[in-house]
C-alpha cells in the first residue's frame, strides 16, 4: 500500500480547498429551510466553489451528475440533488468536495430541517462527536484500527450502529487515495499513521442495522431497514504532534 506524504506546498493547497469546503457548508446551512429544494442547494454550492477559482470535486466524478451529495433521512450518502423539497423534520446530509489547483478537500454535515425528533437529533450529535472522539487520539504511529475502534465504541455506547460497507479515505491530488479509513476496528491493528498524511475521516451511522444497499440510481446508499442515518466528515492532516482539521 502506497500512502502519499504531503509536502508543505501540497498541504497549503489543501488548506485552501478546505476553506472553500468549510464556507460552502456554512452557506448551505444558512440557506437550508423547509421548502427549499436540494437542487437549489447544489446550485448555490456550484456557484460559490467556481467563484473561488476552484471546481466541485464530485461533479462528473465516476459520472456523478452534481456538485454536492444531498441525502435525506434513511439515505446515508451519495444522494443526488433534485427538485425534491425539504420538509420540516428531515435530517439532511450534505457532502461537499472542492478541487483547488488540483488538490482536494472533502467534508460533510448532518443538518436538521426545522424541528426534528429527539432521536434524529441524538443520532446527528453522536455522529459528529464520534469524529472528534476519534481524532483525539491521532498522532504519528497510531494505527487506523485504534481510530476505528474509538469511533465504533463511542457510537455503539449510544445504541447506534456503524456502517461497515462505507469508509473514509486518503485524499490529496486525487479525491480518493489510499488508505481506506474504516469507522470500526481493533486496537493495535491497521496502518501506522505518519506526519504528512491527509485523510477524510467520515463516521456514517444508523439508528438501526449497520447494513446498507444502493438504490436503482446506482448512487444513493440507504440503510437496509430504512432507519435514519447521520454523516459527519472533515479532511485532516496528521502533524508531528497531533491533527490539523483542514475543513473547519
Amino acid at each position: 500500500m502506497i500512502v502519499s506524504i504531503k509536502s508543505s506546498y501540497e498541504i497549503d493547497l489543501m488548506r485552501k480547498a478546505g476553506a472553500i469546503v468549510r464556507d460552502v457548508l456554512e452557506l448551505i446551512e444558512e440557506n437550508v429551510k423547509p421548502g427549499i429544494t436540494t437542487l437549489k442547494l447544489d446550485k448555490l454550492a456550484y456557484q460559490y466553489i467556481k467563484s473561488c477559482n476552484a471546481t466541485p470535486s464530485f461533479l462528473g466524478y465516476g459520472g456523478f451528475p452534481n456538485s454536492i451529495c444531498t441525502s435525506i433521512d434513511e439515505e446515508v450518502v451519495h444522494g443526488i440533488p433534485s427538485n425534491r423539497v425539504l420538509k420540516e423534520g428531515m435530517l439532511l446530509k450534505v457532502d461537499v468536495g472542492a478541487n483547488y489547483r488540483n488538490y482536494h478537500s472533502d467534508a460533510a454535515r448532518s443538518i436538521a430541517i426545522g424541528k426534528i425528533s429527539d432521536e434524529k437529533m441524538q443520532l446527528a450529535k453522536v455522529c459528529k462527536q464520534s469524529f472528534f472522539e476519534g481524532i483525539s487520539i491521532l498522532r504519528p504511529d497510531v494505527r487506523l484500527g485504534d481510530l476505528g475502534n474509538k469511533i465504533q465504541t463511542y457510537v455503539e455506547s449510544y445504541g447506534f450502529s456503524v456502517i461497515r460497507d462505507l469508509v473514509g479515505h486518503g485524499i490529496g491530488s486525487r479525491l480518493h487515495e489510499m488508505p481506506n479509513v474504516p469507522n470500526y476496528g481493533v486496537n493495535g491493528r491497521g496502518l501506522r499513521l505518519s506526519a504528512g498524511m491527509t485523510l477524510a475521516i467520515e463516521p456514517m451511522i444508523n439508528i438501526g442495522t449497520h447494513k446498507v444497499r444502493t438504490l436503482e440510481d446506482n448512487w444513493t446508499v440507504v440503510s437496509l431497514d430504512r432507519s435514519c442515518s447521520a454523516h459527519y466528515e472533515n479532511t485532516i492532516l496528521i502533524t508531528e504532534d497531533g491533527v490539523e482539521i483542514l475543513t473547519l
